[in-house]
């Protein structure tokens, strides 16, 4: 069977997938056997992360996978196929791909929907690409990067005024299942001020998807997004593929000097695909079932998120994390932290108490709030914080009737203040406030209280 561009891009079903098929003689290899989600293959010399195609041309119906190498011993090969391997036999062809692959890039991708190698999910046809860009994009030398000095208006006041976000920042929100993270980052699509917003949803359900997009998005947020999506149903190395893609996507319109708004649905998805694919290759196991390659990708994932150089654009970045069963001490977790610029974590007991959103303002930080805002909103914040906790401490005895006013100054004014607190934490899923109105309901908070 003739194997060239043209058959194989109709394989992949649309213009998206730009891979030249080498163009001087190539050594296939045969495809030995298949152990979990590992092709095992023999005869070809490939280098790591290069594509191939597994040809089974003895039926019928002949039948084409896609795979990339992912790890070799001795003259023996292992492959990580991209989709389904139905129909592949043993002593299947193995053809190495001239180069790893390019992506299609333009301002056509703004209110699309696509999957983890560029191609349409919308229906919506073909789109018009501008430049064809590697997966792996540049690298920025640290000490060129413009440093984070400016806010971003992110319309959620509890974040704008106590967890202030600067541009060019990289989050994470921190929760277990059904706490509201989705909704939290909706309401940030529709309210965030951004030039371009890129959304990845890794390793969710496929109902998840939909409705993200058609309920939480919605036609607004849709008109200046980009989604791309990789249900859990999906190949691991497809759910890896698109969280790479969706950052490398964002990387491309920050060159452009525009600036971003990086959504991804979840960090935690994507971690546990590259645990897929690195157990069933072989590699050990190291920290609750995690080998040691999920912890050296992640940095590798959130540090193409932040600034340009001075004068360029910017990639503001939320990634959500996925805390199981509540643990914030989960490793995917505790290694999260280490790598992101502050982290914002909703508590399953106030989203029990109808607290929406249910920001622990306790749990969470924003490590480069005292870098944007003035010295003045940083001490409000604070004293929020302060007033907040104090109360939290003491509330048990408040509760039973316990507490003597007048017992602790501090804990008297946290009373007082308890029903304002409270309704500066709460918002509207539609309701949109500004950083310049949360900061001056932020004020207003302690006027009533104030000296003289």
């Amino acid at each position: 069977m003739k194997l060239d561009r043209t058959s194989f891009g109709k394989r992949l079903g649309s213009y998206e997938a730009a891979i030249d098929l080498p163009r001087q003689p190539i050594v296939e290899g045969r495809l030995l056997r298949m152990v979990g989600l590992t092709l095992e293959a023999e005869g070809l010399r490939a280098a790591m992360g290069s594509r191939c195609v597994v040809i089974n041309d003895d039926s019928d119906q002949p039948v084409q996978v896609e795979a990339e190498v992912m790890g070799f011993s001795g003259s023996k090969i292992y492959l990580m196929p991209v989709g389904s391997v139905s129909g592949i036999a043993p002593g299947a062809r193995v053809v190495p791909v001239a180069d790893t692959g390019r992506l299609p890039m333009g301002m056509s991708m703004l209110g699309r929907i696509l999957d983890g190698a560029g191609r349409a999910l919308d229906g919506k046809g073909g789109m018009k690409a501008e430049d064809w860009v590697p997966m792996d994009g540049p690298t920025i030398n640290p000490l060129k990067r413009d440093p984070i000095s400016q806010p971003l208006d992110v319309g959620i006041r509890s974040i704008n005024g106590l967890l202030t976000v600067g541009r060019g920042q990289r989050l994470g929100l921190f929760a277990g299942t059904g706490v509201g993270k989705s909704v939290l980052l909706g309401m940030m699509t529709r309210f965030t001020e951004a030039d371009i917003i890129v959304v990845g949803l890794i390793g969710e359900r496929g109902r998840e998807v939909k409705e993200f997009i058609e309920h939480t998005l919605g036609e607004e947020g849709l008109r200046r997004s980009v989604v791309v999506a990789s249900p859990a149903d999906e190949a691991p190395l497809m759910r890896l593929r698109a969280a790479m893609y969706c950052t490398r996507i964002a990387e491309y319109f920050r060159d452009k000097g525009k600036n971003v708004l990086l959504l991804m649905d979840s960090l935690t998805r994507f971690a546990q695909a590259q645990r897929e694919i690195a157990l069933a290759i072989g590699e050990p196991p190291a920290t609750k079932g995690y080998p040691p390659s999920v912890f050296a990708k992640l940095p590798k994932l959130v540090e193409r998120a932040g600034n340009a150089e001075a004068g360029g654009g910017s990639i503001t970045a939320f990634y959500t994390v996925l805390s199981e069963g509540d643990d914030q001490q989960d490793p995917i977790a505790d290694s999260a932290r280490g790598v992101l610029d502050g982290h914002i974590v909703l508590s399953r007991r106030l989203a029990e108490e109808g607290h929406y959103p249910a920001i622990d303002i306790e749990a969470s930080i924003s490590r480069v709030m005292p870098s944007v805002v003035s010295p003045q909103h940083l001490g409000q914040a604070q004293q929020f914080k302060q007033l907040w906790s104090r109360y939290q401490q003491s509330r048990d005895l408040i509760s039973v009737g316990a507490y003597v006013p007048g017992g602790d100054r501090e804990t008297d004014l946290a009373i007082a203040l308890q029903p304002q607190l409270v309704r500066y934490l709460r918002q509207g899923l539609n309701d949109n406030e500004s950083l310049q109105a949360s900061a001056e309901r932020l004020a207003a908070v302690f006027t009533p209280v104030a000296p003289g």
